[in-house]
């Protein structure tokens, strides 16, 4: 789908979709459609259900005289209420519903709002981002669909008073939709296609960007001592890797410190000698969904030149049984040189961070660490696939993640930790066993990775319920979602980018 910018005018040929707001109050372009079709508008309004609120969608076939195949009139809600949210919701509702008509063109117009809290070009900006998020589809293993089972629309225009300004507020956008899309890409591929080294590789063609990016193969990670990562990945012929992205967008001269993200990448978990039920067993090819977002956030703030030094590192390993897996009860020695009895073999995530957590901290001394990871099922039964769980050692940082969230739309709740969740990972015969009890297994899972952490600003995001979606949302169509790309962009924008 090609996005485009214009001025008002009616087209000669497709959909046209205007505005209203609550109460049936018209835009200005909806009014001047309605006088073009002679009243249709007004008199459609009239036998309808249709009251202005923000998923309201009325339409009209071929109005009037008009060269149009269809016009769609599409609920504002409150003008105050009209936020970047809002607007990126408008977008995918409009190109979803097109792609289900045929047509292959949609123009939507866009007027000043009087008490909004965006622009014309703003608002024209964020309803083409909303767009192409929801535009979106996984369907390279689809090769039998009749035409009329795949989406239509080809082209979609924004009519705005200032189309040069909304074009230039959508780059940044368009950039980052380029690392959400990515990332829901990674996801979406099976195991077969998406292990370590394949990976890895879809990795390194960040340097396209200007990233750069070394991988590390399990020789390397040997002798930096990384048995924790290391026994995960023992029992597959899939080799474990480590890769390290860097991204210097500071001018020359201007040293400082990186902020840091550290993702789970385990492309396929079968929970190793603990192994899982067969059912949904082909789920946990998106398990390497944390790595999946630390890649995509990485390719966003590239693509659009962020004024910031970030690192990415990431974890990737196949946890599998075989003659060569970790075995319940095996003890490994980490990077940090800390001891850790493995009880379950398909608690392997946090086995993975600690490693690398380690290693980005002590290679690159950065200002922060977030790492992402789907790391328990605790998570969701806490939080559902509202919110990710938020752990952190430091208020300031875990303020500026939900904000961020909020932002972004992909929200964040904080979860306690404290001493007494700690102690409940403490092993007989070792520092410490890789699960707890029964019960706040999101909670003593972060304590175990808080153990890897020092004194840096370090938060953890569980989005075990996060990173796949059975369901359609406005701009998250079913399947991989790309979570935690838009917070951390966000995240970085608002907070350690500089101007």
């Amino acid at each position: 789908m090609k996005i485009h910018f214009a001025k008002f005018e009616i087209p000669e040929s497709g959909a046209l979709a205007v505005g209203a707001l609550d109460d049936r109050k018209l835009q200005a372009s909806a009014t001047a459609l309605d006088k073009a079709a002679k009243g249709a508008l007004i008199r459609a309004l009239g036998v309808s259900r249709f009251k202005g609120r923000s998923d309201d969608l009325l339409q009209l076939l071929a109005p009037g005289d008009l060269p149009l195949s269809r016009v769609l009139l599409f609920g504002l809600g409150q003008a105050t209420a009209v936020d970047a949210l809002a607007a990126q919701a408008i977008g995918g509702r409009l190109t979803a519903y097109a792609n289900g008509t045929g047509d292959s063109a949609l123009a939507i117009a866009i007027d000043a709002i009087p008490g909004a809290a965006l622009s014309p070009a703003e608002m024209a900006a964020n309803v083409a981002f909303g767009a192409r998020l929801r535009s979106y589809r996984f369907d390279k293993y689809r090769t039998k669909e009749k035409p009329e089972q795949k989406p239509s629309l080809k082209k979609l225009t924004l009519l705005v008073e200032d189309p040069n300004a909304a074009k230039k507020l959508f780059e940044p956008l368009d950039r980052l939709a380029d690392g959400v899309v990515f990332t829901r890409d990674l996801v979406s591929e099976p195991a077969n296609v998406i292990y370590p080294e394949s990976l890895a590789e879809q990795a390194k063609t960040l340097e396209d960007l200007g990233v750069k990016v070394e991988i590390l193969g399990e020789k390397e990670m040997k002798k930096l001592g990384m048995n924790a990562l290391l026994g995960v990945g023992q029992g597959s012929v899939r080799e474990s890797q480590l890769v390290v992205m860097q991204w210097k967008g500071l001018p020359e001269g201007r040293k400082k410190p990186p902020v840091a993200f550290i993702g789970k990448g385990v492309t396929f978990d079968t929970g190793g000698i603990s192994i899982k039920p067969a059912a949904g067993m082909e789920e946990m090819k998106w398990d390497m969904a944390g790595a999946g977002a630390v890649i995509g956030v990485m390719k966003a703030l590239a693509g659009r030149k962020a004024k910031v030094n970030a690192i990415g590192v990431i974890g990737l390993v196949e946890n599998m049984p075989s003659g060569t897996a970790q075995r319940p009860g095996d003890v490994v020695k980490s990077m940090s040189g800390q001891t850790i009895e493995v009880i379950n073999t398909d608690a392997e995530g946090r086995l993975v961070l600690a490693d690398a957590i380690w290693y980005t901290q002590d290679r690159f001394k950065p200002q922060l660490m977030v790492n992402l990871a789907t790391l328990t099922g605790a998570i969701m039964i806490a939080l559902g696939q509202i919110h990710a769980g938020l752990f952190s050692n430091n208020d300031q940082l875990s303020e500026r993640l939900l904000a961020a969230g909020r932002a972004s739309g992909e929200l964040l709740w904080r979860m306690p930790l404290g001493d007494g969740y700690d102690k409940i990972i403490n092993s007989d015969i070792a520092d410490m066993k890789n699960v707890g009890n029964r019960y706040g297994g999101s909670i003593t899972a972060a304590q175990f990775i808080q153990r890897f952490v020092n004194d840096v600003p370090w938060a953890h995001l569980d989005i075990a319920g996060m990173a796949w979606s059975d369901k359609d949302a406005p701009t998250v169509p079913k399947g991989a979602t790309g979570y935690g790309v838009r917070l951390l962009e966000r995240f970085v924008a608002d907070h350690y980018e500089e101007r």
